[in-house]
């Protein structure tokens, strides 16, 4: 799968999760830099990732995750 596709896919889930269409990501967004992005939303996202592209996340894949590029990364990875 494409990085671009990957990358349009999540921002698309972020946009509906957060109820924002002018939501913008960079490979540096974090959840300091998105007001609502708490501990229930992160859940929420991982959920709609993992749908959206067949997959089925462990807690040692996202623990450390510091921001939408690891999250980018993980996703390529795990796709194939």
């Amino acid at each position: 799968m494409e990085k671009q596709t990957i990358f349009d896919a999540v921002q698309q889930i972020f946009r509906d999760n957060f109820d924002d269409d002018t939501l913008v990501l960079t490979r540096e967004t974090c959840a300091d830099d998105i007001e609502d992005w708490d501990s229930l939303e992160q859940i929420n996202l991982l959920t709609a990732i993992e749908k959206k592209f067949s997959l089925k996340f462990k807690l040692e894949d996202v623990r450390g995750l510091k921001n939408v590029g690891d999250l980018l990364d993980l996703i390529e990875r795990m796709a194939g």
